[in-house]
């Protein structure tokens, strides 16, 4: 057990650490301070290895902390008006039964169960059962810190915080343990990366229930919600019998690793093939344009389903919730202030609400993968003032691509406001619209200029840029941020204009004079 666990540790280790030296290498400024033969430098390895400890360490402990204060906490900010310790223990107790399929570690086809069990022909028993150790240990220490300090800040008693780890462990083996027996008696592996659609269809069941019962008003007594936790620590006691005695690991982890090869060796032809089957071959597809008008209007007439398809379902989506909070007020009218209050003090919180609906990196994927990455061979294509025109004709489609669901939720915060009684200030009105539209332009341009000054894909279309991805989670952390501002929508929303507006004027400067140098093709 301890020479599986030491080399499953030194397999891990290995490909984090040539994975952050190689996203030291992409970083503008560090990359020249570093020697070209970057991996046979001793003093960069041992650094490396310092690191993917401290994140090893880290993802124990911060990962949870996270989950606790966006999924548990910042959920439950929502429900006021409900005691918080019942918010608090009813949102976790579903996303428990929730995490227990789809962050399993047992069913989880990764890279280093496929160089240990199918490479360095490793016990498969061996290997699973130690790791699976060690995955439910991280759960208990890494939760016991967060469920202490967050649930304790929402007036859960300190015993109830103590057994809480136990139980998020206990329902996880549980799931396992059902996932084991299952395939014993169809031969049907479990995979959450591929999970079937009854199960889709249970689990966002049971994420309404988490937020939307609230919502209504109706939570789980906190009774029943510690006597369900309480239940599932025997419940997961019993289950890990059949975890160690289960004898046909090889066997699962076969069928669960099969496609892992094919994957590692063609991914991009995968990406590729899915994409071509979403892409138009209407040979009469045709344009009046010229130069790179023409280019662009081509691009977007024969990628319409890949740009505009979840654009489509994102705005239905919003009509629905939109319709939703209206009936509300039809149903409840007492909630009709709080919800006027809200509007007029929360506009802040909208930043969080576009960042995460943006389509920029599905935009940018898609125009590499489709254009630029055969045309970034031709020297012409990466002059600066071409760089700059296209880039502009990009951004406009861009725009309007992420601009109509933001048109949809604007002008639905503006009904709302109007249908909760109102603002004294009609100004209100028009600043909502405009605001969430501005964000909405702010994102566009800032996940395509991000593209071009990084250019963080390589020719399998695999994101490669280190300093891409340092921008893009600061970016995620700001946004999440601003959903603790509480400003009035004029001064917000005044401020959010002028901030697009010179964001726009440097982002164009930004790309006109670094572009030529940093768009290019990466190995």
């Amino acid at each position: 057990m301890n020479k599986t666990l030491r080399i499953s540790f030194s397999l891990k280790n290995t490909y984090r650490v040539n994975s952050i030296l190689y996203s030291l290498k992409q970083i503008p400024i560090i990359k020249k301070l570093l020697p070209d033969m970057l991996y046979q430098a001793q003093e960069l390895k041992l650094f490396a290895n310092v690191l993917s400890v401290l994140w090893e360490i880290t993802s124990i402990f911060l990962g949870k902390a996270i989950y606790f204060l966006i999924m548990i906490c910042g959920g439950g900010m929502l429900y006021k008006d409900l005691p918080e310790s019942g918010v608090f223990l009813h949102i976790l107790l579903f996303l428990t039964i929730i995490g227990s399929f789809v962050n399993t570690s047992l069913f989880n086809p990764t890279k280093d169960k496929y160089y240990a069990m199918v490479l360095m022909r490793m016990s498969a028993r061996e290997y699973t059962l130690v790791n699976y150790t060690y995955a439910m240990l991280k759960v208990v220490v890494g939760f016991l810190p967060s469920v202490i300090l967050f649930g304790m800040l929402q007036d859960v008693p300190l015993w109830v915080c103590l057994f809480l780890p136990l139980s998020v462990s206990g329902m996880k083996l549980f799931a396992a343990g059902l996932s084991l027996r299952d395939y014993e008696k169809h031969r049907t592996v479990y995979n959450e990366n591929k999970m079937r659609r009854f199960l889709w269809v249970f689990l966002i069941l049971l994420l309404g229930a988490a937020y939307g019962l609230p919502a209504a008003g109706v939570i789980l007594p906190e009774t029943v919600s510690v006597c369900a936790f309480l239940i599932f620590i025997p419940v997961g006691l019993l289950c890990i019998h059949k975890i160690r005695i289960f004898p046909l690991y090889r066997e699962m982890n076969k069928e669960l690793l099969a496609d892992m090869a094919n994957q590692m060796d063609t991914s991009a032809q995968m990406m590729k093939t899915i994409n071509e089957e979403k892409i138009s071959d209407d040979g009469s597809v045709s344009s009046n344009r010229k130069g790179f008008e023409y280019l662009n209007e081509l691009f977007i007439k024969r990628h319409r389903k890949i740009l505009w398809n979840a654009t489509k379902r994102i705005v239905y989506v919003c009509i629905c919730l939109i319709g939703f909070i209206l009936l509300l007020f039809y149903l409840k009218p007492e909630i009709r202030q709080d919800i006027n209050e809200r509007i007029l003090r929360f506009l802040p919180y909208f930043v969080f609400i576009m960042y995460s609906i943006n389509r920029g990196t599905g935009f940018t994927q898609a125009l590499f993968m489709n254009c630029d990455r055969s045309l970034l061979t031709f020297p012409f294509y990466k002059q600066p003032k071409s760089i700059l025109k296209l880039f502009r004709i990009r951004l406009r489609e861009i725009m309007k691509i992420n601009a109509v669901p933001a048109f949809v939720i604007g002008a639905g915060m503006a009904l709302i406001l109007y249908a909760s009684g109102g603002t004294d200030n009609p100004l209100n009105y028009i600043m909502l619209i405009v605001a969430i539209l501005c964000m909405s332009l702010f994102f566009s341009m800032h996940y395509l200029t991000i593209y071009y000054l990084l250019q963080p894909y390589n020719a399998e279309t695999e994101l490669k840029s280190g300093m891409y991805k340092v921008i893009t989670g600061v970016t995620c952390f700001f946004c999440y941020m601003m959903m603790q501002v509480r400003l009035s929508i004029l001064f917000f929303g005044f401020m959010t204009i002028i901030f697009c507006l010179i964001y726009s004027v440097a982002a164009c400067i930004l790309v006109y004079r670094f572009a030529p140098k940093t768009f290019k093709l990466r190995m």
